[in-house]
């Protein structure tokens, strides 16, 4: 009774953390867009200040003083905000007085398009005429049908209060600048203070939330400093570069006010997925306005393709590395979320506020599922991959796990790291009764398949020997005249393996064959006179047992056979495993097909012969090196 108090105490206590969670996460959601007013800019702090922590270290080395190097940075960004701001609105008051003159010309681009609509304009039309003399009929109708002709309602007027205050006079003479304003300033305030007093502020961080985890907190926050800091910066380089060749384009292509579409086209590139096609939309509109043809506004859209695409495909990954650690589905639910909550500020935080979730999911267990949501990483390991895909019935796509990781890795590797310890996940789970018999005789026939079928790949080119199992860019490195025999100890999965290992034997230049799976003594007697190595194929934990049993019995029957025993995917290396297996029985033990080749090419080399002597008595047959390299002998 105790241990069902003590299981029913455990899930009470899983489920109240689960549902603290979710109430935590529900709080934090309110909490952001009540409190958006100083959340919002505190944010844009936090992000300037990551951008902007490097240039005042720099001058720091330089001998400034901390307050003056912050304010500098701070004045020149300012100035150069203003400065850029001041250009543009220039630029865009020209472009709005200029409309007037080019409007024979959209006139003209407008009538082609319609003219081009033909029947369908006509129908269009027709409908919309008879839409309008349905709607004076039926108000004719009513008129007639009361004797009254339509009233007509007063105007509401209202009256407007002058500015009682300074601060409202100053508030209606700029208007709508009132509240960027506002932004801006305590923008500037936190960023200020933030720079000033960051390693205050980083010691009480790590004071509120490093209370027994002291390590964890300083990992975090410095894989954050460092992430956020290096994607800002890499991104602001990427599109200022961006926006320049942005405007050279459309400055060669004829386009007025190249530098204006130049640096929107930047700007609006910090907006996931929908700043950027606005960025080129602008510029073709005006190409659109200006030009008599089409030409131009074709040039935009293909000059945009290729610079776009180079960027995405070419420059960006470089950059950033293989991945910035968000998912790009992520990217578009975060911008949608964020935009929702903080409007467009929000939409042009979301990228650094997701990889900040992301960090925290990293480093707390209780908000793990924030990695696996956002994260770009892959969460399934690719022999679970592989062996879900199978649990599937999904052949095609175990296959295509299998190509891609052949495309980085050679043949051996992929049997060690990927078939192996999926084939131990099925038996662990066939042991447990928790797979069918259409399942498995599914997953051991398609595994067979996939093995035959990599069997008539090329070998491996570039590969080191033994390490990988695999065979070196020309070939064998020997055509030995040793005969190995690879015997499976228990079931159909120790039989895989035995064909994966018969396979690179065979790579590497031996004579090896594999035998199926059956009685002890069918399969006993299937061993050739001229055999000289036999190599038992085990998967624990499930057939060591047999191993053990099989491998005395060839030492009883055949005392003049060397004999491998391979414990695949046995974790604790190749020392524990010969304290499971025991003394005295085979000559060597092998943890992964890697080091049976290994084993095996040395009885193929001229001193083979010191290799396997004296393996009757279970003295010392060999010697060779674990994972920990560490001697280990049988």
């Amino acid at each position: 009774m105790g241990g069902v108090r003590t299981a029913v105490r455990v899930d009470g206590s899983s489920s109240n953390s689960k549902l603290m969670t979710l109430v935590t996460i529900v709080v934090a959601i309110g909490g952001l867009y009540l409190g958006r007013a100083i959340l919002m800019p505190l944010a844009l702090a936090v992000v300037f200040a990551f951008l902007l922590t490097p240039i005042v270290t720099a001058l720091e080395k330089w001998h400034f003083a901390r307050v003056p190097a912050v304010l500098l940075v701070l004045v020149l960004c300012l100035l150069t905000l203003g400065s850029v701001g001041w250009n543009l609105t220039g630029q865009i008051t020209q472009v709005l007085n200029q409309l007037p003159a080019y409007r024979s010309n959209i006139r003209g681009k407008i009538h082609t398009l319609q003219s081009r609509k033909g029947n369908f304009s006509k129908a269009s039309d027709t409908v919309t005429q008879l839409s309008d003399d349905l709607t004076a009929a039926s108000q004719n109708a009513a008129g007639k049908e009361t004797g009254k002709k339509t009233e007509t309602h007063p105007i509401p007027v209202q009256v407007a209060q002058p500015p009682s205050s300074t601060p409202q006079y100053f508030r209606s003479l700029i208007g709508p600048l009132a509240g960027m304003l506002e932004v801006l300033g305590m923008v500037v305030v936190f960023t200020l203070f933030i720079l000033i007093k960051r390693e205050d502020l980083r010691n009480r961080v790590i004071r509120l939330a490093g209370q027994g985890h002291l390590n964890t907190v300083t990992e975090a926050m410095d894989d954050a400093a460092q992430r956020l800091s290096r994607y800002l910066f890499l991104q602001f380089v990427v599109n200022a570069c961006y926006g320049l060749i942005f405007g050279i384009g459309l400055y060669f292509i004829g386009v007025p006010h190249a530098v204006l579409w130049g640096v929107l086209s930047a700007l609006l590139r910090f907006i996931p997925y929908i700043g950027t096609p606005i960025g080129t939309l602008l510029p073709m509109a005006m190409a659109l306005a200006v030009f008599p043809g089409w030409s131009q506004v074709l040039l935009i859209l293909v000059f945009f393709l290729v610079v776009e695409l180079s960027l995405a495909n070419v420059i960006e990954p470089w950059l950033y590395g293989a991945h910035t650690g968000v998912s790009s589905l992520a990217i578009l639910v975060a911008a949608i979320f964020w935009a929702t909550i903080w409007g467009p500020v929000g939409l042009i935080l979301s990228t650094p506020l997701t990889m900040c979730l992301i960090l925290i999911g990293r480093y707390v267990p209780h908000l793990n599922f924030l990695e696996v949501l956002l994260g770009d990483e892959p969460v399934l390991a690719p022999e679970v991959h592989f062996y879900q895909r199978l649990l599937a019935l999904d052949q095609r796509e175990a296959r295509n796990i299998a190509e891609s990781f052949l495309t980085e890795k050679p043949l051996g590797r992929f049997y060690d790291t990927v078939v192996i310890p999926a084939l131990s996940l099925a038996e662990q789970d066939r042991h447990m009764e928790a797979l069918d018999a259409g399942r498995v005789k599914f997953i051991i026939q398609s595994t067979k398949d996939l093995i035959e079928e990599l069997g008539d790949r090329p070998p491996d080119k570039g590969s080191a020997q033994g390490d990988e199992g695999s065979v070196p860019v020309n070939g064998p490195v020997l055509a030995s005249d040793l005969k190995i025999l690879c015997m499976p100890t228990r079931d159909e999965a120790d039989e895989v393996v035995a064909t994966m290992l018969e396979q690179l034997l065979t790579r590497a230049g031996h004579r090896a064959r594999s035998i199926p799976i059956g009685s002890v003594a069918e399969m006993l007697e299937k061993i050739a006179p001229d055999d000289r190595v036999v190599c038992l194929s085990a998967l624990p934990p499930f057939a060591v047992g047999q191993a053990r049993s099989l491998c005395r019995r060839l030492r009883d029957l055949h005392p003049e056979l060397t004999i491998i025993i391979g414990l695949w995917n046995f974790e604790w290396g190749v020392a524990k495993a010969q304290e499971r297996i025991g003394a005295g029985c085979s000559n060597l033990v092998a943890t992964t097909l890697a080091q049976a080749i290994t084993l095996a090419n040395q009885f193929g080399q001229p001193n083979a012969e010191a290799i396997g002597k004296g393996s009757g008595e279970g003295s010392s047959a060999a010697e060779h090196r674990d994972e920990s390299n560490q001697p280990v002998q049988a």
